[in-house]
């Protein structure tokens, strides 16, 4: 890319006041310790991955890890990446014991949602829930390995088993609500768990999704299945006849059996745990080949801690919410909410597009004071005008954030100009693989339009070529260069590490491969990113990244929505296909194709120009607001594909007739 194109990017926030309480404690502490030089955050950051193991260590410390024994070591660096090494080596702790550290009447959870009455939970009754989850889990004989299943949509009952299973020593493996029993069961059967909570319906974008029938199939096709428990979704969902779907109860009557004889519940005792003991299990979306499952352990704990302290300063009164059902890796963000004992309000279903202004009403009445928009729902309210009103006030906001897919340039002037002005609005990037964000905002950065301001502390980010070699200001692969806490241990069955190395270590030895392809910004040290990497298109040998094309044709008032993938020929020649959703009352023709054309020319080069551009009704999606374009990619060139992940279905109809191509 040109140089040229990086100068002048505009700034859309700058810092404003404190640097925090603890971010500047930190600084003293590293400065004053290491007799380093730090005088900015870069100096930080440079200091973090170069002592990582001096860094996590003060992060432990600052943070306030509880735990029964400490470490005796951080980590064991002779260990390369892909053999995970292993993190504060010695220590003994528990995870549900650190998040319920508070027990007061500060608010904890406020649950509400497309059809439910709301339920407000301070910290001593999120406590006292728990509590009661634990007693019936340990009752039945939950023990330290065993895995317990939340198959859920985002209700409190989610958190409180997910704590009262942990606090036993249980793993929780999150599986989304929303896919079909089939789906379910080809992840279930993977790692063979013996408990499942789930809900007898939900509510989801106002559609109603009947849960029982497919609870039923789930629990006849699951042979290590001892219990299914059923939250009922309303108070009369009890009287439903659940004596067809095998070895299943409802929620009161399982937690009830975990009293003791005279009504009570028993003291939680939280069982101490290795720091690389197994606990979550979570799955990647599917999108890239079958679902592959993750093991975790407490690393995910140390790296949110972080977070919260160097960037949040442990507030008490952050109000956040939390919109992702059990099974996405961001339904996390809502557990380790409790850790800085802030406010989280658990929203069950879709809160966007219920009224012209019901997300902005959301914000004033609970006062929140972040807020994570997909980019795909910012497109939305966009095309849809759903923004802020006189009426709203919006004070309480002090940062938008968005992530789970690439954040285009326009998202950035939407937030900013349309939304609030002046607000901090960041892009952020993570992955299931680290349970959490590798690149973000800080509050002492300027944000630039269409860029994700900085890695996270103690993350090593690269851009690498073909040749591995580290660059800027070029197209690279994302890669992780040096390990972090909240790494997987692996994947679950594989038992000699072999697939997991294959996956993550296989192009880049020792550096773990994020697979996304991105830019860093040479002279703002910003990252763009462009797409994943099995995603790149490479007609005649140009090698660009799709969101490159979607900035400039998805800007033109014709043009809904697009997506474009690579089509190749019987002798593996590569076209550009580009697929168009027009906006009603527009008509697909010689003339918009034109246009399309020149617009990508005038922006970008006539190397970008698609070999064949085509109208569809609609274009496929995750639950994540994802495009699909994986799966379009097979489905055009005539390859197998799982249609599981696709929230609009019917869609893939679109992609089922396109031409081949002849050379």
């Amino acid at each position: 890319m040109d140089h040229k194109s990086f100068e002048n990017v505009p700034c859309v926030w700058k810092p404003i006041g404190s640097n925090g309480v603890y971010y500047s404690r930190f600084v003293k502490l590293i400065a004053n310790k290491y007799k380093a030089k730090i005088d900015s955050y870069w100096d930080l950051h440079k200091w973090s991955i170069q002592n990582i193991d001096k860094f996590w260590n003060e992060i432990w410390h600052i943070v306030g890890i509880k735990c029964s024994k400490t470490f005796d070591k951080v980590i064991d660096l002779s260990v390369p990446m892909s053999d995970v090494p292993k993190w504060f080596i010695g220590a003994k702790l528990n995870l549900a014991e650190n998040l319920l550290r508070y027990k007061d009447d500060h608010v904890a959870l406020i649950a509400i949602g497309e059809d439910r009455d709301k339920k407000v939970y301070t910290y001593a009754q999120v406590f006292g829930e728990v509590k009661r989850y634990a007693a019936a889990f340990r009752k039945i004989g939950l023990k330290k390995g065993d895995l317990i299943v939340g198959h859920l949509s985002n209700r409190e009952e989610a958190l409180f088993a997910m704590l009262g299973a942990n606090s036993v020593g249980a793993i929780w493996v999150g599986i989304l609500p929303l896919i079909g029993a089939q789906a379910v069961l080809d992840r279930l059967k993977l790692v063979d768990p013996s408990i499942i909570l789930s809900v007898d319906r939900m509510k989801y974008n106002q559609e109603e999704i009947g849960m029982m029938p497919k609870l039923k199939e789930i629990s006849e096709g699951l042979p290590s299945l001892t219990k299914l428990i059923i939250v009922p979704s309303k108070p009369d969902s009890i009287k439903k006849d659940i004596a067809g779907i095998p070895k299943s109860c409802f929620l009161e009557e399982f937690l009830n059996f975990g009293r003791e004889k005279d009504g009570t519940v028993p003291e939680i005792v939280f069982e101490q745990m290795s720091f690389s003991d197994p606990i979550i299990i979570g799955y990647t979306s599917g999108t890239t080949g079958p679902p592959k499952a993750l093991v975790h352990d407490h690393g995910c704990l140390v790296t949110s801690a972080r977070e919260q302290c160097l960037l949040g300063d442990f507030s008490r009164h952050g109000v956040s919410l939390s919109l992702s059902p059990a099974g996405w890796a961001t339904w996390f963000m809502g557990v380790f909410t409790f850790y800085s004992g802030s406010t989280n309000i658990l929203y069950d279903g879709v809160p966007f597009f219920l009224s012209p202004t019901h997300i902005w009403d959301l914000v004033d009445e609970y006062k929140l004071t972040s807020l994570l928009i997909t980019p795909s729902i910012l497109d939305d309210l966009e095309k849809k005008g759903y923004l802020p009103t006189d009426k709203h006030k919006l004070t309480s906001l002090f940062a938008i954030f968005s992530g789970s897919s690439i954040v285009k340039p326009r998202n950035y002037d939407f937030v900013c100009k349309k939304i609030k002005p002046g607000i901090l609005f960041g892009s952020v990037y993570g992955s299931t693989e680290i349970l959490g964000s590798c690149m973000s905002y800080h509050r002492t950065l300027p944000v630039y339009k269409g860029e994700m301001t900085c890695p996270t502390l103690g993350t090593d980010i690269q851009c690498l070529d073909d040749s591995g070699r580290a660059v800027e200001g070029v197209f690279g692969d994302i890669v992780l260069a040096k390990p972090m806490p909240s790494f997987p241990l692996g994947l679950f069955g594989d038992v000699d590490g072999t697939k997991y190395k294959e996956t993550y270590f296989s192009k880049y030895p020792d550096k773990f491969a994020m697979g996304d392809l991105a830019v860093i910004n040479p002279i703002t040290k910003g990252i763009i990113i462009h797409c994943r990497s099995d995603e790149v298109l490479k007609p005649g040998g140009w090698r660009f990244g799709s969101t490159e094309i979607y900035n400039v044709v998805n800007i033109l008032p014709e043009v809904h929505d697009s997506l474009c993938v690579s089509q190749y020929s019987k002798s593996k020649n590569e076209r550009a296909v580009l697929f168009l959703k027009l906006k009603e009352g527009y008509k697909f023709g010689n003339e918009i194709v034109k246009k399309v054309e020149r617009r990508i020319v005038e922006e970008l080069t006539k190397n970008h120009v698609p070999g064949l551009i085509m109208e569809v009704k609609d274009i496929p999606y995750n639950i994540n607001g994802k495009k699909m374009e994986i799966l379009v990619k097979k489905i055009v060139n005539n390859m197998p594909y799982s249609p599981e992940v696709v929230i609009n279905k019917e869609s893939l109809h679109c992609f089922q007739n396109v031409p081949s191509y002849e050379d």
